[in-house]
């Protein structure tokens, strides 16, 4: 049985995929000397579903390009950040509570040379650091699982996004099947506090202030990219073992078929959703509600 987590920062002090990881990637890499460029990072710095594919998705869901302003809500190590600058040419705030993870995405992007356009803050998402109208869009991938308060985070990236801005983001969704047992697991393995259902999100993005919600269920998708991650997972044991130790090892592995178990029983899924500011709602009418 998989030892409980007793919060967020804990469950990323010990995540598998890390800033050791990537540069130990980049290490089995003869060609690279001395900095990387980031292209050399993106097949080890993108720690969500989907791979770059979904950032590209998210991107186009949020209208990303040539000069954008980017929110990157729980950015972790900056993979998607890193991108989103460096294909599309936007300027990217990488905002995430951990202070580990936040220091190692300034390191990686300073070693890729994108300093200049993707800058790392610490901050908590439900009482973002940032003027209002600051960003043309707001991202964020499999992060908002570990927000406490979806409402209050929601309406802070409505308060930061500018006129005719958007938000595209990704997470975990339960359905009707999973239980109160289950969710106990999923927040002691792996802090994640609180799990929305699709139209539990369509509707706090409604009570915070947007319009034209957007709503795509990835659940058969990233079931088979768990699938994938497993069989990857397991195929590299030996390695990992003297990496990570047996603990971290098989903690990670139960994670993983918990995981996949409740996906294949339609109890979890994955969801994406995009929406625009509604201009006509009030600051009243949007900020701090439940």
């Amino acid at each position: 049985m998989a030892a409980p987590i007793v919060d967020v920062a804990e469950y990323y002090d010990h995540h598998p995929i890390s800033e050791a990881e990537v540069r130990r990637g980049l290490a089995g890499r003869p060609d690279i000397d001395g900095r990387a460029a980031p292209e050399d990072l993106f097949p080890w710095d993108q720690d969500h579903y989907g791979g770059l594919a979904a950032v590209e998705a998210l991107a186009r869901r949020a209208g990303i390009g040539a000069g954008s302003r980017v929110l990157d809500v729980c950015a972790g190590l900056g993979g998607p950040s890193r991108f989103l600058a460096h294909r599309l040419g936007a300027r990217v705030i990488a905002l995430d509570l951990h202070a580990g993870r936040s220091a190692a995405s300034a390191r990686l992007t300073r070693l890729v040379g994108l300093e200049r356009s993707v800058r790392a803050v610490r901050a908590d998402a439900q009482a973002l650091p940032f003027a209002a109208g600051a960003f043309t869009a707001v991202v964020s991938q499999e992060g908002l699982l570990h927000v406490p308060d979806k409402a209050a985070a929601l309406a802070e990236c409505r308060r930061v996004l500018a006129s005719g801005g958007r938000i595209a983001f990704s997470d975990w969704i339960a359905t009707a099947r999973l239980d109160d047992g289950d969710r106990a697991r999923l927040r002691d393995w792996m802090a994640a506090v609180s799990i929305q259902t699709i139209a539990g999100y369509r509707s706090r993005l409604a009570r915070a202030g947007f319009a034209g919600i957007e709503s795509e269920d990835l659940s058969p998708m990233w079931g088979g990219i768990l699938r994938e991650r497993l069989a990857a997972f397991r195929g590299a044991r030996p390695a990992l073992l003297a990496r990570l130790g047996p603990a971290r090892y098989d903690a990670y592995e139960q994670l993983s078929v918990f995981f996949l178990r409740l996906v294949e029983g339609g109890r979890l899924g994955g969801a994406r959703f995009s929406a625009r500011p509604d201009p006509g709602a009030t600051a009243a009418s949007w900020l701090h509600r439940g």
